[in-house]
């Protein structure tokens, strides 16, 4: 697997990130809530280990911001503050499993096995797809036609939210508040930049375009013919 590691303490980051590595995995490291973040949102990965206590930007913090922009990754959080308020919080935060610091590597890396296995949720799909258009929710990816296509976190939810909702048309304003969580109209153009650009990317170099304006309604996406 690809597993992010953020822990603000090298010596901590070293040992698990060594340990994962290894036990056969690729493991990415960041020392500050900052660089995580950046890392959670714009790579794509199969687990992240989050520290609870980061400089700057926290490890909830981390977690709130990416469950927002609907990557629903893995996430076993570290912490060296054991009490149950704690805990709660983490999980309420969008964490999969809670860790209590100073831990056993073998107790770390059961955990992370534990979570590979678990089974997405029940009844709800994992991967959605239009024509040769497919989207894994729980790899985070997106190809087309079987070519891989990088996306942003925020062109990723919009698209989803299209995929989510394929042959229905789509307003302006259902997706300002979907993706955005815009419950006023901003008076900007961000709806239709970001519909450019995921078009300029999963449809540009094709045969067919799929998301198609629907003049004064919106937009959907469909499969040819």
């Amino acid at each position: 697997m690809k597993i992010l590691v953020v822990e603000d303490d090298a010596e901590t980051a070293d040992y698990v990130a060594q340990g994962l590595t290894e036990a056969g995995h690729v493991v990415d490291k960041a020392l500050t809530g900052k660089d995580g973040l950046f890392l959670a949102a714009g790579e794509t990965y199969d687990l992240m280990i989050l520290d609870r206590m980061l400089p700057g930007l926290d490890g909830v913090g981390i977690l709130r911001t990416i469950r927002a922009a609907g990557i629903g990754t893995p996430v076993l959080m570290l912490t060296t503050r054991g009490g149950v308020a704690d805990r709660v919080d983490g999980l309420n935060a969008g964490a999969d499993d809670y860790l209590v610091k100073p831990f056993a590597f073998a107790e770390l890396l059961a955990r992370v096995n534990a979570l590979a296995r678990r089974p997405p949720v029940s009844g709800e799909a994992t991967v959605l797809q239009v024509a040769d258009l497919e989207m894994d929710l729980i790899r985070r990816t997106v190809s087309r036609g079987g070519r891989r296509i990088e996306l942003q976190p925020r062109e990723f939810r919009l698209l989803e939210y299209l995929l989510r909702h394929a042959e229905q048309v789509v307003t302006r304003t259902m997706l300002l508040e979907a993706v955005w969580d815009f419950h006023f109209d901003p008076q900007t153009n961000v709806v239709e930049t970001h519909i450019s650009r995921v078009r300029g990317k999963i449809d540009r170099g094709f045969g067919a375009e799929l998301i198609q304006t629907v003049r004064g309604a919106g937009y959907v996406i469909r499969a040819p013919g």
